[in-house]
């Protein structure tokens, strides 16, 4: 039984429970609950942490990934524009799988008629096919366990499956193919690679040229996607040995280091790389002048046999030409080049590729101090009918590019040997993961070189990417897989958006010195690795200390728009000003206020995007008796608001 004093104790807590749920019901029925924003702030869904990759986003203690090695002795006839070559790939399966098959990517069969490719991108740039279009396979064979033999293979589109007669152990056993093959160069392939006829001659650009291996990893397994044109690619790393014959006339220029440049060149033109080499200022290799003359190339007949290497790649490209002017320069012992026709040169009003290892120079130096050590052993860009296209240590700009265009072309090409040639992302299905961290680069490289230019970077601003957020192509998430994405938005989706969205994150959310730290931190752990967007997404969250849930959901998984405004401005003498802000869309972001006092002080409140977790309407309390006359959210235009109209509150006259 209880006690009296008990009993009367527990009355009293009763009625006081009982007052205060019939005040908070009265209240309830004045005050209307607002939804809160739990959807948005809630953790994002990613795949779990395991030993390969960490809660941290980096990579785990038992993270693999295949090795291959490719060496190819391939012939370059003019006569016929085809490449024909012979290849041995040793191959390495550090997976803790076996493997029965292998799958091989042969995408000049996008060039075939018929293609997937060719009938998903008819009449766009990705285009190509021709009657003689694709690869001829003349031999394949397997060397494996001390067996030679001839597998059963299937050719489907631009794939080729190898049942193996006897599987790859895990963790190390290797092989090697041997294949022969050949194909007709595509006049304009797919915006990678081509011939151009000039004055001169013609200028071969060649990528996508050999037989190489898929990517076999822990998330997939094997990653056969076809290739349609509008996706990229997802390579493995390893070294290249490659050795390119072609006529005695041609220069040839590849991403890998010359070995044998006394066979190839003239003792002149030895002098000269030696020369560049040591050189900030551009030196002429082979003059405009010297281009087809007898004194610019070696003395006797036939075809020279020109040798490469490149070492922890993902992939080799190459062009060729009698008709390239060649010029270098130095940087920390990388030899940076161009080579370009006469129709790539411009004037001083209007200056072309006279001044491209320049702005190479910009590119590998600018990066390099800025994130990541460049590290190959050249960097050359080639004038031809590609309009921009990246490989490691090479790239293809369009050789009617000039000023400007020119070096944004290039800075852009130049920026993917970190993304992805550095950081091996799977571009096939994230073309964000490459083309927009490039792009968010590219912002800062362009302002540091065009530093006295302010209209120079005009398309990365707020009010910019608002308006395209809004445009009829902005329908789907960044994470939308390339191939799907609508021709008209892929620059939008793959570079504008996500490279805006990054700028947002150093400049606005996270601060620059949060941002650097983390984002060196994700170049440097997936350097040579396959990360994928939740690595990205823990490596920026772990580095930053921050939960950016939200940012994620909001930039890259919805086409949500953001509309910040200034709702109403009180003043009592109670509660000082309140500010009534509201977002009105589905985005959020942090919110910059400016406040202007009626005596002319100005003042400004940094509000983290926090404010918005329990609805779309926040109540700003300033402990100030004057009266305000203005107030501003986001008053530097760094946010892509949709409205910019209820961005201002003005105090009427009375």
């Amino acid at each position: 039984m209880l006690s009296s004093s008990v009993l009367k104790t527990f009355s009293s807590l009763l009625g006081i429970l009982l007052v205060g749920s019939q005040t908070l019901a009265a209240q309830t029925a004045q005050t209307p609950v607002l939804p809160t924003n739990q959807e948005i702030f809630a953790p994002l869904e990613v795949p779990g942490a395991n030993p390969m990759r960490r809660g941290s986003g980096l990579p785990g203690p038992d993270y693999w990934q295949q090795e291959v090695e490719y060496r190819i002795r391939t012939n370059l006839e003019p006569d016929e524009h085809r490449v024909s070559g012979s290849e041995v790939i040793r191959y390495t399966n550090n997976s803790p799988d076996q493997l029965d098959v292998l799958w091989v990517q042969l995408d000049q069969n996008l060039f075939s008629v018929g293609s997937r490719g060719s009938l998903l991108n008819s009449g766009n740039r990705f285009r190509g096919a021709f009657a003689e279009g694709g690869f001829q396979l003349d031999r394949l064979e397997v060397q494996h366990g001390g067996q030679r033999y001839e597998p059963v293979i299937l050719v489907e589109d631009t794939r080729l499956r190898i049942a193996l007669e006897t599987p790859m152990e895990p963790s190390g056993d290797a092989l090697q193919l041997e294949i022969d093959w050949s194909f007709v160069i595509p006049e304009y392939g797919a915006d990678r690679m081509g011939r151009l006829a000039t004055e001169r001659g013609w200028v071969y650009e060649l990528a996508q040229w050999y037989p190489r291996m898929f990517v076999y990893d822990d998330i997939q397994g094997w990653n056969p996607l076809p290739y349609l044109g509008q996706g990229e690619f997802y390579l493995e790393y390893g070294d290249f040995d490659v050795e390119i014959t072609a006529p005695r006339d041609f220069i040839v220029v590849s991403g890998g280091e010359l070995l044998n440049p006394e066979e190839v060149l003239t003792s002149e033109q030895l002098n000269r790389l030696a020369q560049a080499r040591g050189s900030a200022e551009t030196v002429h290799i082979v003059a405009p002048d010297e281009v087809g003359t007898p004194a610019s190339r070696p003395s006797g007949n036939g075809p020279l046999t020109w040798k490469y290497r490149l070492e922890n790649a993902r992939d080799f490209s190459w062009a060729a030409s009698p008709a390239f002017i060649w010029d270098a320069a130095g940087w920390e012992g990388v030899l940076l080049q161009s080579a370009y026709p006469h129709e790539g040169l411009g004037d001083a009003a209007n200056p072309g590729w006279e001044r491209s290892t320049e702005y190479v120079q910009h590119a590998i130096s600018h990066y390099s101090n800025r994130w990541f050590r460049y590290p190959y052993p050249v960097a050359v860009n080639v004038a031809g009918i590609v309009g921009g296209m990246e490989y490691p240590g090479i790239v293809f700009c369009g050789v009617g590019a000039r000023g400007l265009a020119l070096f944004g072309v290039t800075d852009h090409e130049f920026g993917h040997e970190w993304f992805p040639m550095i950081v091996g992302s799977d571009e096939r299905r994230y073309a964000w993961m490459d083309e927009g961290l490039n792009t968010f680069i590219n912002h800062y490289s362009i302002r540091e070189f065009y530093r006295d230019d302010p209209s120079v970077g005009q398309r990365t601003t707020g009010a910019a990417v608002a308006a395209r957020m809004q445009s009829p192509i902005a329908d789907q998430p960044i994470m939308t897989y390339p191939d799907v994405v609508r021709r008209q938005g892929l620059g939008y989706l793959a570079y504008r958006k996500p490279g805006f969205g990054l700028v947002l994150l150093r400049e606005v959310i996270l601060g620059p010195d949060r941002f650097d730290d983390a984002f060196q931190t994700y170049i440097a752990e997936w350097a040579y690795k396959h990360p994928q967007p939740a690595d990205f997404f823990r490596t920026m969250e772990e580095a930053s200390g921050e939960d950016l849930s939200w940012f994620w959901r909001g930039w890259f998984y919805s086409t949500d728009l953001l509309d910040q405004a200034v709702d109403a401005v009180t003043v009592s003498p109670d509660s000082g000003i309140t500010i009534q802000l509201s977002n009105r869309e589905g985005l959020v972001m942090p919110v910059t206020v400016d406040v202007e006092l009626e005596s002319g002080e100005t003042f400004r409140l940094q509000l983290p995007a926090e404010i918005w977790m329990r609805g779309d309407l926040y109540s700003l309390s300033l402990d100030r008796d004057e009266l305000p006359v203005r107030v501003t959210v986001d008053p530097d235009a760094m946010l892509p608001d949709a409205d910019t109209g209820n961005n201002v509150w003005i105090r009427e006259a009375s």
